[in-house]
């Protein structure tokens, strides 16, 4: 009994070893191997890593994040176009994603240099200004085109007062113009403005007008 089962240990031990060694791999009978090729295929293949810089890394996180939402809201509004816009803004948009409130668009008063007779006049006394160290802006009012603004003020007392003190520097031909009279109105608010909230104003724009961030 002993001999026999001597000899039944000795022939398990041996098909476990031609087990283990894919001997018996023609007759189907074989271990998993790591040299399979779709186990080679899922590996890392450390040569093609590359470690990203911090602002890399930085970038990429920020392209994969999505823009957190924004409050914008439009200017004063004509009200002649509100009722068009509340219609329009109720079937564009999900409801309480907007509101109307009432606003209010102070004065604002500018050191004014112009209208000059063409550009080559005005930039004849931007080189001017520059050499006297005053600095202007630019004026998207197409009607004081072409000129400058030395500053902006919002009461006429405080733009009266910059342009006395302008003239002790040899500023001479500056005049104190109301740009923008007060208004008063209603402006549309919309606090939380995503991705996909942006692709609905589009349909919007002809009445909003351009957005800016909220005060």
């Amino acid at each position: 009994m002993l001999r026999l089962l001597v000899v039944v240990l000795l022939v398990a031990n041996a098909a476990y070893f031609a087990w283990a060694q894919g001997y018996l791999r023609s007759q189907g009978l074989a271990p998993q191997g790591e040299s399979e090729p779709q186990r080679l295929e899922q590996q890392l293949q450390p040569q093609g890593l590359r470690v990203l810089s911090p602002s890399e890394s930085r970038a990429k996180v920020a392209a994969a994040a999505p823009e957190p939402p924004a409050c914008l809201q439009t200017g004063v509004l004509d009200e002649a176009l509100l009722p068009k816009l509340r219609t329009a803004a109720t079937e564009a948009l999900p409801q309480g994603s907007w509101s109307l409130e009432e606003a209010a668009v102070p004065a604002r008063w500018i050191l004014y240099m112009g209208q000059y007779p063409d550009n080559e006049a005005l930039e004849k006394k931007k080189a001017e200004l520059r050499t006297r160290r005053v600095s202007f802006q630019a004026l998207n009012n197409p009607a004081l085109q072409p000129g400058l603004s030395l500053g902006s003020y919002p009461t006429q007392e405080q733009a009266e007062q910059a342009l006395a003190d302008l003239g002790t520097r040899g500023i001479r031909t500056a005049r104190v113009l109301q740009e923008r009279p007060a208004v008063t109105g209603q402006r549309m608010r919309l606090p939380a403005v995503d991705e996909a909230l942006r692709g609905r104003l589009n349909a919007l724009k002809p009445v909003l007008g351009a957005l800016e961030a909220c005060s």
